[in-house]
């Protein structure tokens, strides 16, 4: 039995669970630890991570589970423990006084408030002693403590100054420019203006923005792939393909089960931060895809198919939904379930010595590893088969050589292995909880690569999911935030298990509705059924209703029966997700070119009040140039009049889905069933069928072809 059991002992969040033992008096964010700082007038330690956050896990074994460190803070403060996932409001919020204080933020956040939730200082980790140079966290407490008793008009101060900065912080750059704002998205220059900014933090040797650590970044990439695939740019397209071949290829990919590291420690994308997000997965598959219709190069194709493939095996739970998170430490270290060892690799393979050879040679096992100076080895790309077949040939002294096909053979016996053996080791925690926002993501993704690349069962999966958050997250066109054991979860939702009645589902957070509405049109798109048009405006409308702000002509992070906190926030920032209010704006935009129009006039002037901002900072609003390139250069509409189910239909929408179009609406308008041309009643007018066949209409604007039978002419007009 644990020594030790707090209040987070009854929390569903996985990541507090993990708390629930630390002698630590940890408290949920809530009226119970806000009264008791106001009653008792002591400061509070808010501390901010995630399930699988490796220097969470780090400072949690130095401080947290340390029973004179865990004594000062009882003594000292009220300790709030929150999960940013389940909490992003208050991440975002709290977040910002580390950037205030001309530090990096990042998690573990670690920050001291007053009793009226109000900052005034902050950091991340903090070693139990000093060194890295970091005062220790002993140091930290005791001066926090003191500034509190003693010079309180000196808290005060630097409260009141880091709130009022936060509130600064939420005026939207460039909001009351007047028309000249307005005028930005008509800009036809809008493109090339984003990709000279991102082209010049491009890494031209090794692919990706920036050098160390590097951070896959796809709405930047999104960005180039317009530029370079709209618009002729030779180095924009050039550049993407640079970073999608080397990501591939680096150890952020796990070329054994497939799927995506969080980011490269360096710039080589060689050595990962080893924990794997569902949101950098769904983003990537995405990309992947938009990637193989532009390039056509079929590892872009197969990469798809192995992070789907990962998604499916490892991270879907009984009912459908995705887990959110797959840990990077196992048995106390980071990395140590993926990285290998030339006796790890002979232990698999056994005596195959083919496959031994070509592993290590593909793989760069050597005996001196690239990990750490731990003498293991982080998984790459180092050479191809071909190269590897070559080195054996050199080493045989130029015989008969080494049959290529061989060594494929040889290459895959290997994975297989390796495969089985890896998963006999300890695997590292998973986070369990299915986020509505994260697996909208992922929903959308699916739907639009399962079309892509026929593979039906990806759509299917989909759907399934989405059913999910329809049954239980989804209460007159709102969204809950998370499930976990098949039930709501979060600070208000009755922790009844999965039997929860509908009043228990509290509503999430803008990410939540926009992504999560977002997906329901991947999915129309992807199976013509028009049921899921009318649960994308139930979203929209909600959406608008609790988080559209008419004053600040903008969509606010949190909804407006939310909790009360010291500043309400917007995320107009891309961070590893695209910003909640260009998601949200593209909803909007979404409907009103298919639906109704009304959906228009909070699109528009979310992105018009956002544009010098998205021009001035492409790389931290690439979403938000993605949706201005939409309202600029107008959407492409494939509409499909005819039988939804016939393949004639099926041979048309196929043709849409495989061109690249970012823009686009794929619409089936079946005149057997009126609630198909109702649904998607803007584009379905003046589209006439013809009897015992499809016709397909491309429609940019408000301009449409002629209508075209065969999937050939079809393909022609898209080019």
């Amino acid at each position: 039995m644990a020594a030790h059991t707090n209040r987070l002992a009854s929390e569903s969040s996985p990541y507090l669970l993990q708390h629930a033992h630390n002698p630590v008096e940890w408290y949920p964010w809530g009226a119970e630890a806000l009264d008791l700082a106001r009653r008792e007038d002591r400061p509070i330690l808010l501390s901010i991570g995630y399930a699988a956050c490796h220097w969470c896990h780090v400072m949690e074994r130095e401080s947290f589970e340390d029973e004179a460190i865990a004594r000062r803070m009882n003594e000292l403060f009220v300790n709030i423990k929150v999960d940013r996932e389940e909490r992003p409001d208050l991440d975002h919020i709290y977040q910002l006084v580390v950037q205030l204080m001309g530090r990096s933020g990042g998690w573990p956040l670690t920050v001291f408030l007053t009793p009226d939730q109000r900052p005034f200082f902050a950091g991340t980790y903090f070693p139990p002693k000093d060194k890295f140079g970091m005062p220790g966290f002993p140091k930290v407490l005791d001066a926090v403590a003191d500034a509190y008793r003693n010079r309180r008009d000196e808290v005060e101060l630097q409260a009141q100054e880091i709130t009022q900065a936060i509130e600064r912080t939420q005026r939207v750059p460039g909001r009351g420019a007047g028309p000249a704002s307005a005028a930005e998205p008509a800009s036809s220059d809008l493109l090339r203006r984003a990709s000279r900014q991102l082209l010049a933090r491009f890494d031209n040797r090794h692919g990706g923005i920036g050098t160390r650590p590097k951070f896959p970044n796809t709405m930047s990439l999104d960005v180039l792939l317009r530029r370079g695939a709209l618009e002729g740019d030779r180095v924009a397209a050039e550049s993407v393909e640079l970073a999608l071949d080397r990501m591939r290829d680096g150890g952020i990919w796990d070329h054994l089960r497939g799927g995506f590291h969080r980011y490269s420690t360096d710039e080589r994308w060689l050595v990962p931060h080893f924990e794997k997000m569902l949101y950098d997965n769904a983003l990537l598959l995405r990309l992947y895809v938009d990637g193989f219709r532009v390039f056509k190069k079929p590892i872009y194709a197969e990469t798809a198919r192995e992070l789907v493939g990962y998604l499916f095996a490892e991270m879907r739970d009984p009912e459908g939904g995705f887990y959110a998170s797959q840990d990077a430490d196992s048995e106390g270290s980071e990395g140590k379930f993926f990285v290998w060892t030339l006796d790890d690799l002979r232990a698999a393979v056994g005596e195959d010595q083919l496959a031994y050879d070509v592993a290590r040679l593909v793989f760069g096992i050597t005996e001196e590893g690239n990990f750490e100076h731990t003498g293991a080895t982080v998984l790459s790309q180092h050479r191809t088969v071909a190269q590897a077949a070559a080195v054996l040939d050199a080493g045989a002294g130029g015989g008969a050589g080494t049959h290529l096909e061989r060594c494929r053979e040889a290459l895959a016996r290997a994975r297989t292995r390796m495969l089985a053996a890896r998963e006999g080791r300890p695997r590292p925690a998973r986070d369990d909880k299915v986020l509505a926002s994260w697996n909208g993501l992922l929903i959308g993704a699916l739907a639009d690569a399962g079309r892509a690349l026929d593979e039906p069962a990806w759509v299917d999966a989909a759907a399934r999911a989405f059913a999910l958050f329809e049954r239980k997250l989804l209460r007159g066109g709102r969204v809950g935030r998370y499930l976990k054991d098949g039930a709501p979860g979060g600070a208000r939702a009755e922790r009844g298990g999965a039997g929860a009645a509908a009043t228990d589902v509290r509503p999430g957070f803008l990410d939540d509705q926009a992504y999560l509405g977002n997906a329901a049109l991947d999915l129309y798109e992807a199976t013509s059924d028009p049921r899921y048009v009318g649960v994308a405006r139930a979203i929209a409308d909600a959406m608008i209703a609790h988080h559209w702000d008419e004053a600040a002509r903008g969509f606010f992070f949190t909804p407006d029966d939310g909790d009360a906190l010291i500043a309400r926030t917007q995320d107009i920032y891309d961070q590893a997700a695209p910003s909640a209010v260009s998601m949200a704006a593209q909803l909007c935009l979404r409907l009103a070119e298919i639906a109704d129009e009304r959906y228009l006039s909070p699109a528009e002037r979310q992105i018009e009040a956002l544009a010098p901002a998205a021009l001035e900072n492409p790389f931290g609003l690439g979403q938000t140039v993605c949706v201005l390139d939409r309202l600029a250069r107008g959407s492409v509409t494939v509409v499909v009049v005819g039988e939804a189910g016939s393949a004639a239909a099926g041979d048309l929408a196929r043709e849409a889905f495989k061109a690249y179009l970012p823009n686009r609406a794929v619409v089936v308008v079946d005149p057997a069933r009126p609630e198909s041309a109702a649904a998607v009643k803007v584009v379905a007018e003046g589209k006439p069928a013809r009897p015992g066949e499809a016709v397909a209409y491309v429609c940019r604007g408000r301009a449409c072809s002629a209508p075209v039978t065969e999937p050939a002419e079809l393909r022609a007009l898209l080019g």
